[in-house]
């Protein structure tokens, strides 16, 4: 018996994941009959993660179908802004999301971080305990089943990641809330409070302050402020009223 061949339509958005000659047009795709549709579309590179619907001759399925021959398949897109069912909207970070992460905590946006490589099992493990979103650029991570929810981070420029973030998911935005270090929540604190950590000239410049209550950092309005006061509007400005 011949496999069943389907014809499979992948959105524009998700052709950086598949080979050039499945970016254009509807392609034929032999399947060995048993494999569900989730698995069939994973196989051609495309993380579920990244997959809104999936339509069969007209009509929505959900991953486990098991395509027959001759069906022709849809793989659209997340719809965007996305949605995430069942918890506060947080992430959880990978090794080599830093910039993001304190950009993300900068916005007042829940954001962990593993500055270290702990491993994918130990991260999505982390994911599904604290239920976080799984950012990321690693396919492979994306793809374990353990992750509470995922989503590919699609640019390398830590200001397109930021742009692409705040899009799709449209996180309530509370700046200067967040310790950009540990993403504890900063309250207001004195001179004297954090005194002990701060230099001479800093102590003698400045009077307004905010400390970490997790990890004690001090903040105050420093030489790269208006750096990242830009980056703050810059999201205010796009996001701030989308959520």
């Amino acid at each position: 018996m011949n496999a069943p061949e389907i014809h499979v339509e992948i959105a524009p958005e998700l052709g950086l994941f598949v080979p050039q000659h499945r970016r254009r047009g509807v392609t034929p795709l032999a399947t060995d009959g048993v494999s569900t549709l989730g698995h069939v579309i994973e196989s051609l590179g495309v993380p579920l993660t990244e997959v809104g619907a999936l339509v069969v001759d007209g009509h929505q399925v959900p991953t486990a179908h098991i395509p027959k021959d001759g069906e022709r398949v849809s793989v659209r897109a997340v719809p965007r802004p996305q949605r995430v069912p069942g918890a506060p909207l947080r992430f959880l970070l990978d090794v080599h999301l830093g910039t993001l992460a304190r950009r993300l905590r900068l916005l007042g946006v829940d954001t962990a971080y593993e500055s270290t490589d702990i491993g994918d099992p130990a991260l999505a493990a982390r994911s599904a305990a604290e239920q976080r979103v799984m950012l990321s650029r690693d396919r492979g991570l994306l793809r374990r089943r353990e992750l509470w929810a995922g989503a590919y981070v699609y640019s390398t420029r830590p200001e397109d990641q930021l742009h692409d973030v705040l899009d799709r998911f449209a996180p309530e935005l509370r700046p200067w809330t967040r310790c950009t270090a540990c993403n504890g929540l900063l309250k207001e604190a004195t001179k004297e409070e954090v005194a002990d950590r701060l230099e001479a000239g800093t102590q003698r410049t400045y009077d307004v302050f905010a400390q970490c209550r997790a990890c004690g950092r001090a903040y105050w309005k420093g030489a790269h402020h208006e750096q990242l006061e830009a980056i703050v509007e810059r999201a205010l400005t796009e996001f701030a009223r989308r959520g």
